[in-house]
This record gives structure tokens, sequence and C-alpha cells, in this order.
């Protein structure tokens, strides 16, 4: 009988230690989606894990206070865009923030609404459309939309 109790208490032992490890990563604190913590300016880094091919851009500038955006973008169309609109974040319980907007000037819609994760005090955050959850898109903060950006969606907006 004591041969049992002392093989009880070294499994004990052996199963306390065993499930101790030093590899657990680290938790990330991430930032509740809200429009004060989308405020600024984002630029597209990736889409679908790879980096943005040369001369192709997406900056997208959010003001929480009025919950409207200004984009400058050239990836879908060989001339830059300037696009201004507004934006709604709305918690939905099993999918958590999604993040839906409407284009100015009766443009309509986003073509998606997107489930907004990762949100890091670091300044990046990960959109996937709801639809399509293999359409994934990771932003960076940054300072400010180049100049260089403006400047070129201001000549190809006057042209029109």
């Amino acid at each position: 009988m004591k041969n049992i109790f002392k093989l009880m208490a070294m499994l004990a032992l052996v199963c306390c230690l065993s499930s101790c490890s030093d590899d657990d990563e680290p938790v990330v604190p991430t930032l509740d989606v809200t429009p004060a913590n989308l405020n600024g300016t984002w630029q597209l880094a990736e889409w679908n894990g790879q980096p943005l091919a040369e001369g192709l851009y997406c900056y997208i500038t959010f003001n929480r206070r009025e919950q409207t955006f200004e984009m400058y973008q050239k990836f879908d169309s060989m001339y830059a865009r300037y696009i201004t609109g507004s934006f709604d974040i709305e918690e939905d319980p099993y999918l958590g923030s999604v993040i839906s907007g409407e284009y100015d000037y009766w443009m309509g819609d986003w073509n998606s609404e997107y489930i907004v994760t990762d949100l890091l005090e670091s300044g990046s955050m990960i959109w996937t459309a709801k639809d399509n959850e293999s359409d994934v898109t990771k932003y960076v903060r940054c300072d400010k939309v180049p100049d260089e950006v403006v400047a070129e969606a201001r000549v190809i907006g006057e042209a029109e």
C-alpha cells in the first residue's frame, strides 16, 4: 500500500512538472475597435499576406468625431483616386468588431463589411472581409498621407 501512495505521489509530481512550459508566447494586448482608436491615418501594408506591388497604395484617414474617412488609393485603377465617405463600427456577438462604410456622392456602400482584429497599440490592425475570409488586409498606422500621393490624386481629380 505504501508503494502505491509513493507511486501516486511521484506521478502527480511528474504531471505537475511536465505541464509547465517556458515557451508560452506573451499575450499582446489589443485595443477595442472604436472610432477613437481608429482615428488617424493608416496605410495598407499587406493584402492576403503579401506586400502591395510597387506603385500601388491605399491610405485611409479616419475622423472619429464625424465618423468620416478620406481615402487615397491606387490599386484598382491605373490612376490615383481620392474618395470620401462615412464609416460605422458594430459589435457582432459572434464575429467581434465589424466596420462598414458608405461613399459620398451616392457612390454606394463599401464592397464588403470587414471584421477588424488585432488592433494593436503598436499601430497595426487586420481586416477580414465578412463575406470572404480569404480577403485579408493589414493596415499600419502612419503620420500622414505622403504629399506626393495627395498631389497625384489632386491632379487626376482636376483632370476629370
